[in-house]
């Protein structure tokens, strides 16, 4: 068995196929002058075909996975349209006297190394769109390439140095089983499109596997099984028969009403980040969106998202919704979350850096441009804006008045939106819960983030190996932060919602109902667990669990007690 790190859960069994390393053999022959014209004209003919085949793979990519995940290939076509990047290959061309492909892969190798260099993750990755985009342009270049495909008859595994969005485009997910590569992580473009696909996906694994050997892959856990004993491919066979089989217990409280047994109900909001997985949250039932993450539209592209293109997709969402709530949280980069046409200062603690509303309320410009696409799309659904990242009344303020510039514009324009729409902000660092009595009188709602609140509360860098077990959403003092929080909501008159993790654990369930919380948001694969976890309990058990919770000094004796009232799984009950 050889570890790696898991990028899209599921569990996978079937033989490998091994992706070769495709090694380019250039001539550094010079050109004759002569010949320049026309190693211009194949370039430019090279780059006119890869883009044509990269707006094919957008549309194909479109109709299966949604359009969210097929903009992925715009940073692709933004590439071959960079100046900075023909410019370069061109310079090659002519000041060198070199083969339009010798130029090309030049530019490419010299465009990766520099961001391998970086210590940022996301930006590292970045480098294998480059090398996906060189790839295809020399394929056409060079006209001979012969790429080695898997069997179209029987299921496999691909197993690769590295696989790339146009690679995994173009297999089939009828056959793909899962994915194992060397390299990668989560925030990859090929992890985001296999999350979406529904396909386990393991990267940092190393060597260890030849095509025809048998693969059992843990997506979860990060665990590769090469050549398995009988025993080992028994047991996970049984394991991914028991994940169907619950599955398909679970489908059967899609449309059972959101509610505890002595009848409280809870609305179960979906976390998303894409139209894509609002398709997949509709399905598991889920009674609106509790947290609309806006970055993706940020991500992956050259420039800033124009307003009409973000009005779109707020308005698709929010139609698709039919009146059922749509948070949409603006713009919440910083920290981890880094854009490439953005120059963000080097910070030795980023994550306290400079980051979310105080990067919004600096760029007024881009932040009025977001806002202004909010409140367009609420004139088609029950649309809500969510300021992250507040810590302070004076930030409120601020934010409130870049909306009503943005209100002031839309009324001038003649632009119809929501003059009521309601205003609310992420309570996720202790300055914010110290105050949140006063934050209250401001907003219309709380929504608090458990990630973020929680590694500010213990001063733990949830990413950081070295202490990441000290993160500990069990916390007494969490619970406190907490507690304080929706107390200070409910005496000031306004709702509160969680939007972190800890809302789609379902052994929390008990302590939500406790402290009076009715609102969750989560990711669309918990929305049926946590329910049926909720149709098995009720507020007056949750309660007094909440009074033994707030009795417990340690981390240790809250986890007992949360796991010592998980209530028994029984049987769902079936929907009228």
């Amino acid at each position: 068995m050889v570890k790696g790190s898991g990028g899209a859960v599921g569990i996978a069994i079937g033989k490998a196929f091994v992706l070769p390393d495709w090694e380019w053999e250039l001539t550094e022959q010079p050109i004759d002058v002569n010949d320049m014209a026309f190693e211009f004209e194949r370039l430019y003919e090279g780059v006119r075909i890869s883009k044509s085949e990269l707006q094919q793979i957008k549309t194909d990519i479109a109709e299966v996975l949604g359009v969210e995940e097929s903009n992925i290939f715009d940073a692709h076509l933004a590439i071959l349209e960079d100046p900075v990047f023909m410019n370069e290959v061109a310079g090659i061309i002519q000041r060198q006297y070199k083969a339009a492909e010798v130029a090309v892969k030049e530019v490419v190798d010299k465009f990766v190394n520099m961001f391998d260099l970086l210590d940022d993750e996301y930006m590292k990755e970045r480098a294998l769109d480059i090398k996906d985009v060189g790839t295809r342009l020399l394929k056409h270049l060079l006209g001979s390439f012969e790429e080695t495909k898997p069997p179209v008859d029987q299921p496999f595994i691909i197993v690769a140095r590295e696989l790339t969005p146009s690679q995994l485009a173009h297999l089939d997910p009828n056959q793909l089983l899962g994915i194992v590569t060397a390299s990668g992580g989560k925030t990859s473009h090929t992890a985001i499109m296999a999350r979406a696909m529904g396909i386990p996906f393991i990267f940092n694994v190393e060597g260890g596997a030849q095509t025809g050997d048998l693969l059992i892959l843990d997506g979860e856990t990060g665990e590769v099984h090469v050549n398995p004993e009988q025993s080992v491919v028994e047991a996970y066979t049984q394991r991914r028969l028991q994940l169907d089989q619950e599955r398909e217990r679970l489908r059967a409280v899609v449309n059972v009403p959101s509610e505890t047994r002595d009848g409280r109900e809870v609305n179960l909001y979906a976390n998303i980040t894409s139209l894509a997985e609002l398709e997949q949250a509709l399905k598991h039932g889920v009674k609106g969106v509790g947290l609309f993450r806006t970055e993706m539209l940020y991500m992956d592209r050259h420039t800033w998202p124009k307003e009409d293109e973000q009005f779109e997709v707020y308005k698709a969402a929010a139609q698709k919704l039919d009146g059922q709530p749509l948070v949409i949280r603006t713009l919440d980069i910083g920290g981890d979350k880094l854009l490439d046409y953005i120059s963000l200062p080097e910070e030795d603690n980023p994550v306290l850096g400079y980051r979310g509303i105080r990067i919004s309320i600096d760029r007024r410009d881009l932040f009025k441009t977001q806002l202004k696409a909010i409140l367009r799309a609420s004139s088609f659904g029950n649309v809500k804006i969510l300021f992250p990242m507040i810590c302070s009344i004076e930030e409120v303020r601020r934010a409130r008045e870049v909306l009503d510039l943005a209100m002031q514009e839309l009324q001038r324009a003649g632009q119809p939106y929501n003059t009521n729409i309601e205003i609310g902000i992420m309570i996720e660092v202790p300055a914010a819960v110290a105050i949140a009595d006063l934050l209250a009188q401001e907003v219309q709602f709380f929504s608090i983030g458990t990630n973020d609140l929680v590694q500010y509360v213990l001063a733990v860098d949830r990413m950081n190996e070295r202490i990441s077990h000290l993160y500990e959403p069990y916390h007494p003092a969490v619970l406190r932060m907490l507690r304080a929080t929706v107390e200070a909501a409910r005496r000031n008159g306004i709702s509160v919602s969680v939007c972190g993790e800890l809302a789609g654990d379902a052994d929390a369930l008990p302590m939500w109902l406790g402290l009076g919380v009715h609102d969750l948001s989560m990711s669309s694969h918990s929305v049926l667990d946590v329910k049926r976890r909720l149709i098995d309990s009720s507020e007056k058990e949750g309660a007094e669990l909440l009074d033994k919770l707030l009795a417990c000094r340690t981390c240790t004796e809250m986890k007992s007690l949360i796991h010592e009232t998980k209530a028994e799984d029984g049987e769902p009950p079936t929907a009228v």
